[in-house]
């Protein structure tokens, strides 16, 4: 049978089994998706290439280990945010005391944008451009939470941080993305 037509389950069988046309198949399908994953972490075109293809090796090599508790492209993306993070921590002096220090009294105000935001108005891009002209801690949780769709607990598991310290770093990412949107309009 064609690797093209087969479904992920049996693609995932043959990639456990060290067959080259199969994982070619399994890179193919999801290359594109986790090279977005890790640019919008390492923001660099040539980074997020080499983390990317980092990343799929380690699951090849890690794919028995893989059962399917969780979607493919899940667990997969996993070990691309991973990877991106440990190699932005590792390049750009990304420091987990930056993290930190942002732990102050919680405030209960979760919303995003303000009234002054026409919210119909805003693009993609806007949004994203904002989010990636802020500062790294703030980038990397806010695109944790809003483009990875990771929730409060895993971020802080992610970035190793405290649950509370998580809360915080979020709620203030949200507001500087606020004031910063409200800026460029």
């Amino acid at each position: 049978m064609n690797t093209t037509n087969q479904n992920i389950e049996e693609l995932i069988k043959l990639c456990k089994e060290n067959n080259q046309k199969a994982q070619f198949e399994v890179y193919n399908r999801y290359c594109k998706a986790m090279y977005n994953v890790a640019y919008r972490i390492v923001k660099d075109e040539h980074f997020a290439q080499d983390v990317m293809q980092e990343g799929f090796l380690k699951a090849f090599t890690k794919i028995n280990d893989y059962r399917q508790e969780v979607a493919f492209g899940a667990w997969l993306k996993k070990i691309i945010v991973n990877y991106s993070i440990d190699f932005y921590k590792k390049n750009n002096a990304f420091q987990m005391e930056d993290l930190n220090k942002t732990l102050y009294k919680i405030e209960e105000n979760d919303t995003i944008l303000s009234d002054n935001i026409d919210l119909n108005s805003l693009k993609v891009k806007q949004v994203i451009d904002a989010i990636s002209g802020l500062k790294d801690n703030y980038r990397m949780v806010l695109t944790l939470f809003y483009i990875e769709g990771y929730d409060q607990e895993e971020i802080s598991e992610i970035l190793n941080i405290s649950y509370p310290n998580c809360r915080t770093t979020l709620s203030r990412a949200k507001e500087s993305l606020r004031k910063k949107l409200e800026e460029d309009l």
